[in-house]
């Protein structure tokens, strides 16, 4: 039997920006997580899915001007360190705006756009992007 390709195991959590909250110390993380890093072995079995809203603001971003090489015809585009309303830091690319006027402190929201296109059949991969309120 052959193993389910990474990319579709974490489907819910590319899609829907679903991490996990620990139930011992209430605390939320994204990317999920299976045991919370502060309560360790007390939060085994007690981290529950949560669903994050998608909205936040730029934490911290960056402009690539020189990306791999599936983003070359995407270049500049914006990287950014994205701080939830729900208080967990996410990664994500800002998109359908003019790299220039990012600033820390705007007002972003989760979209779902293509990331890539997979091999020669050219199967699209799907995933959250953000883009300005």
């Amino acid at each position: 039997m052959s193993e389910v390709p990474r990319f579709w195991r974490e489907a819910k959590h590319r899609y829907r920006l679903v991490g996990t909250r620990c139930e011992n110390c209430n605390t939320l993380y994204f990317p999920p997580r299976d045991i919370c890093p502060k309560c360790r072995r007390e939060s085994v079995g007690k981290m529950r899915e949560e669903e994050l809203s998608g909205e936040g603001e730029i934490y911290s971003f960056t402009i690539v001007h020189d990306g791999l090489e599936q983003f070359k015809l995407q270049v500049p585009y914006v990287m950014a360190l994205i701080k939830t309303k729900e208080g967990p830091l996410v990664t994500g690319q800002i998109v359908d705006c003019d790299p220039s006027e990012i600033k820390i402190g705007m007002n972003v929201r989760s979209v779902l756009r293509k990331v890539r296109t997979e091999g020669k059949s050219g199967i699209l991969q799907y995933g959250y992007k953000f883009e300005l309120k």
